[in-house]
């Protein structure tokens, strides 16, 4: 036989040969990015062990407005719709949070309390006037929310909703 013929026959079984080292690596390496993917998508936390009061909540304006805006929590944390309603009173800060309005108020929405100061800035919750009211960063006009004193949102449902506005506060 000659080598040529030979070198053929070994490839065609999966012996040897530049081509299939070339697929196998090509395998290999896909099957390592997926794994990665997988694995790195299981290393973010669970999101209903960082949500303490509202274990339903993710990062999603409609959680957000179910679990915090319209919701009193197992804390005791009433709800932002207790101040913040068109329903028999002029919304608090003209910022009405009943979920049919609410999103349109605050998304790229200038705060009326706070010159130059934007309600909710996508992609920047640092600069965001609502997580600022919400954590009582120094600077904000009037009180930190929920008023008289708390109980406040937790650590872990400020993340989701820095969350939400970091991912872009979609309106979904």
């Amino acid at each position: 036989m000659r080598q040529g013929a030979r070198r053929h026959d070994r490839h065609a079984r999966g012996e040897g040969g530049g081509q299939v080292k070339a697929s196998s690596l090509r395998r290999a390496a896909l099957a390592v990015s997926l794994g990665l993917l997988a694995f790195a998508s299981g290393c973010d936390e669970k999101l209903s062990d960082i949500a303490g009061p509202s274990p339903g909540l993710t990062p999603t304006y409609s959680s957000i407005s179910q679990n915090i805006f319209t919701s009193t929590d197992a804390s005791g944390r009433t709800a932002c719709t207790q101040c913040h309603t068109n329903q028999g009173r002029t919304p608090a800060a003209n910022l009405n949070l009943t979920t049919e309005a609410g999103y349109a108020q605050l998304v790229n929405v200038a705060s009326v309390q706070k010159p130059g100061a934007v309600r909710v800035i996508p992609g920047d919750a640092d600069n965001s006037y609502l997580v600022q009211k919400l954590e009582g960063t120094p600077g904000i006009i009037g009180q930190r929310m929920p008023r008289n004193a708390g109980p406040f949102l937790t650590e872990g449902q400020m993340l989701i909703i820095r969350r939400w506005i970091n991912q872009g506060a979609q309106n979904n």
